[in-house]
């Protein structure tokens, strides 16, 4: 197989499973493909938050002079868009010969696609001359394929519910599951300011060294400007980070403790952390795109992410109708979700999705209506995202806004031919 297709339509095959959790396999097939990471290593495990996180670590970094390696999951549009190396998206082509590797390595190994395409960009990093690498957890933390790596440093983002049938239903056993990154004498940030019980007790019992929000470090802030203090080490006056809501302080807090924690082996100047925060990005996290109408893209897919959605949206100010493009997969808490953002969306459109876990836009709309004292809003079902976002074009005005949200499907749907530039046909 010479195309990166080709291998991931063979991973596709490989197992009957999309998700089979345990790292038995993974890990036989990472010694012999014998990894190894000159770098510092950093892994990122949380309900919400990682991605933002991740992106900030790079951006620092990189305005430090550092060369960086990123591991993401999922995509928006392509495969590749998961591996980053001194801050761009690796070429497919550069991936071939890692699956490769991945392949000859797997001796008759039964890897599912989300184990086999992380040990081939792992592999990737791994033979790349690289001062600091960025692993972001894909579901959970003790048992996710990223695991296999031993991280100098690991970052605890939010802790919500998501994923029960593999974590847990409570706060307390999938904080245990995103505790499982920890590693014994390294430190352990975490920047939830209730974190479980749970991922307290593990690092004590490991001997991780714990870095707290509110006890290790902590941050203020005005309209203006924000504070972060952490041990022994200050930053005042620093310009918010260049992604949007009201969260990004939490996350901005846990990567400046992080790079003060590896200090050591990685010094970043207060210069680097001030540019890098006004500079990072990232698709898809409260993404505001300018135009008529407004249009914002967010991959809000779970109730927590969803009330920073709606406080975020609350704070854009007023528009007069709200379009609200949704696609999610079915084993999400759908109800909950439609529920927190019922009170702002005017027009629902519902759209299929391009994948067996998707909701189908008919049963979207048949749970929106079965919520008790919901609004009596416009509805319709699509689809696909693009169709979806068209209709909404079609029937908006100049000043409103089109939210488009839920899964990575949903927003990669709209992003398949780059950003849109929205333009109302009621311009007058």
């Amino acid at each position: 197989m010479k195309e990166l297709s080709e291998w991931l339509a063979h991973c596709e095959r490989l197992h009957p499973k999309t998700i089979d959790m345990g790292l038995e396999r993974v890990r036989a097939v990472a010694r012999r493909l014998g990894l190894r990471f000159e770098g510092a290593v950093v892994t990122v495990a949380g309900t919400n938050g990682k991605g933002s996180t991740c992106a900030m670590l790079e951006a620092i970094a990189l305005q430090a002079g550092w060369r960086t390696g990123l591991y993401t999951s999922p995509h928006l549009v392509h495969f590749e868009e998961r591996c980053r190396i001194g801050g761009d998206i690796v070429k497919p082509e550069a991936l071939v010969p890692h699956f490769e590797r991945v392949e000859a390595a797997r001796q008759g190994e039964t890897l599912t696609y989300f184990e086999f395409t992380t040990l081939a960009i792992l592999s990737l990093l791994a033979n790349t001359a690289l001062d600091l690498v960025i692993l972001e957890v894909g579901l959970g933390g003790r048992l996710d394929a990223v695991n296999v790596v031993d991280a100098d440093c690991a970052i605890i983002t939010s802790v919500d519910i998501d994923h029960v049938e593999y974590l847990g239903p409570d706060r307390e056993s999938i904080g245990r599951e995103k505790a499982g990154i920890l590693r014994a004498g390294k430190p352990a940030i975490v920047s939830d300011p209730v974190p479980p019980a749970s991922v307290l007790a593990h690092a004590e019992a490991i001997g991780a060294d714990l870095w707290l929000l509110g006890r290790d470090f902590n941050f203020s802030g005005d309209k203006q400007q924000w504070n972060w203090a952490g041990r022994g080490r200050r930053y005042a006056g620093l310009a918010y980070p260049a992604l949007r809501g009201a969260n990004q302080l939490l996350n901005a807090s846990g990567v400046l403790a992080a790079f003060e924690a590896l200090r050591q082996r990685l010094p970043v100047p207060a210069q680097a952390i001030r540019n890098g925060l006004a500079m990072v990005e990232l698709p898809g996290r409260f993404q505001i795109v300018p135009g008529q109408p407004t249009l914002v893209l967010d991959v809000a897919h779970n109730p927590h992410a969803m009330a920073t959605l709606v406080a975020n949206l609350d704070a854009m100010g007023y528009f007069p109708t709200t379009h609200a493009v949704f696609g999610a997969m079915f084993d999400k808490d759908l109800a909950a979700m439609l529920a927190r953002m019922g009170p702002l969306a005017d027009r629902w459109y519902f759209t299929d999705l391009p994948t067996p876990r998707a909701a189908s836009a008919q049963s979207l709309l048949a749970t929106w209506q079965a919520l008790p004292g919901r609004r009596d809003v416009p509805a319709s079902i699509h689809a696909s995202p693009e169709d979806a976002l068209r209709a909404a074009v079609a029937t908006a005005e100049s000043t409103d806004r089109i939210l488009v949200f839920g899964s990575f499907y949903t927003v990669g749907g709209v992003l398949q031919h780059g950003v849109p530039r929205l333009t109302a046909p009621h311009l007058g």
